[in-house]
């Protein structure tokens, strides 16, 4: 097996473990707010501290893994949040509770915006999209699988146990990677020179200073694209921390139902991330970069806001079941598409273009979270919040069909030919 595919495989499972751990405390939330005494909005701060803590830090983890290299920044980052999953299992209080998260989402912080800069490095330019289908995939395999484990193994040891599990399974990781994985491709023992050559110029990439940080601030299309996975991101967040939640009160399921059903979105998003990175590849053959992308993103995007507006008018099981899933599964088929993006836009500088996207993800997560939070304690209704989201993720929709991914800081010009050959001709002129 070629290596970098081992390098995207390594990414997956960390992607895996990664979800389970952040979905975790939202799964749990019954067991934890009944054993802690936390009520609807102090919830929202405690599901929230988490995205805040990630947002901030997630620029300089990512811009750290430029800088330093990705082995580093992941190991540490895998180690740091299974310290802190571990601690969570531990919190009595409350205020306990809310630091320990903010404290996990420190460490958690730069996950993938590093993981992008490994496919940067490791991946030719006619594979990244499906790269980012496999690691984003796997995160939702991860989101998939939290509620079918976690419920039943909280049931039987209790909900602080599953959190030390949680916490070993990520050292582990982390020690592995920090053992076998290597920055430079060339380095990457066994590799063969074939490999290498198909690899590119991704394996040559050099440091990049202030200079190339003010340029990449400078441009346009980096704006836009952290704008739109800003509004984007209050659509994902509403599935990591209030979906159990929905599904048992707005919903009427059962615990035992929303530890299967909650899983049902995550499912379906593992496959679409994987199809959606290799869609994303192939129209970009056909119909060009900039055309693929802005059209992936916006149908995805309109599809899914509807979705999750009709999901707040049903009534039946079955139809919440069909409408959640359904709604996540398109959103999550342009993801993909939308770091592809990113990272063309950033070049070199890929895991900071990628970190202040996700950074505006997280700020759109807090957003959702805490006025869900908010308007749920006040006025127990679970409908209007989830309209508010559906309008968010439809003006992502608008603001997504106006970025140029082929307008990025440094273009590789050798890459795009391998992606656009075909249709070269007509893209002379944007490239």
């Amino acid at each position: 097996m070629r290596k970098r595919y081992a390098v995207v495989a390594l990414l997956g499972v960390v992607s895996v473990i990664t979800f389970i751990d952040r979905t975790a405390i939202a799964v749990l939330a019954p067991w934890i707010r009944q054993d802690l005494g936390i009520g609807a909005a102090r919830w929202g701060w405690v599901l929230s501290a988490y995205v805040i803590a990630y947002g901030i830090f997630e620029i300089p983890s990512g811009a750290l893994g430029d800088r330093n290299g990705q082995r580093r920044e992941l190991a540490r980052i895998a180690a740091w949040w299974s310290a802190f999953t571990a601690l969570t299992g531990a919190s009595s209080r409350f205020i306990e509770l809310v630091i320990v998260r903010f404290c996990f989402g420190i460490g958690s912080a730069g996950a993938y915006p590093n993981a992008a800069g490994v496919l940067w490095r490791w991946l030719p330019a006619r594979e990244r999209a499906r790269g980012q289908g496999v690691v984003w995939g796997a995160s939702r395999l991860g989101g998939a699988l939290a509620p079918l484990l976690l419920v039943p193994l909280a049931a039987t040891l209790g909900w602080r146990a599953v959190f030390w599990v949680l916490a070993a399974v990520g050292a582990v990781w982390a020690v592995f990677w920090w053992r076998w994985y290597h920055d430079d491709p060339a380095r990457q023992p066994r590799i063969t020179a074939a490999e290498l050559a198909e690899i590119g110029a991704a394996s040559e990439r050099g440091r990049h200073g202030a200079g190339a940080w003010k340029k990449l601030l400078g441009l346009r299309q980096l704006w836009l694209i952290v704008l739109a996975y800003g509004c984007y991101g209050c659509g994902t967040w509403f599935y990591f921390n209030w979906y159990p939640s929905w599904l048992v009160h707005a919903g009427h399921f059962s615990l035992r139902q929303m530890g299967v059903y909650a899983s049902f979105p995550f499912l379906l998003g593992m496959c679409s991330n994987v199809i959606g990175g290799a869609l994303c590849d192939r129209l970009g053959v056909r119909i060009g970069l900039r055309t693929a992308s802005r059209a992936m993103t916006f149908g995805c995007l309109a599809v899914g806001a509807t979705l999750l507006f009709l999901m707040s008018l049903a009534r039946s099981h079955g139809a919440v079941i069909a409408l959640s899933s359904a709604g996540f599964a398109v959103m999550d088929l342009m993801l993909p598409a939308a770091w592809a993006m990113c990272m063309s836009i950033g070049g070199p500088q890929g895991g900071l273009a990628t970190g202040m996207m996700n950074t505006a993800g997280q700020a759109g997560g807090v957003l959702c979270t805490l006025v869900f939070g908010y308007v749920v304690g006040a006025s127990g209704n679970y409908e209007l919040p989830l309209q508010i989201v559906a309008l968010m993720v439809m003006i992502a929709a608008v603001v997504f069909s106006r970025v140029d991914c082929t307008a990025g800081l440094a273009p590789e010009p050798h890459a795009l030919e391998e992606v656009v050959a075909p249709n070269l001709t007509t893209f002379e002129d944007e490239l």
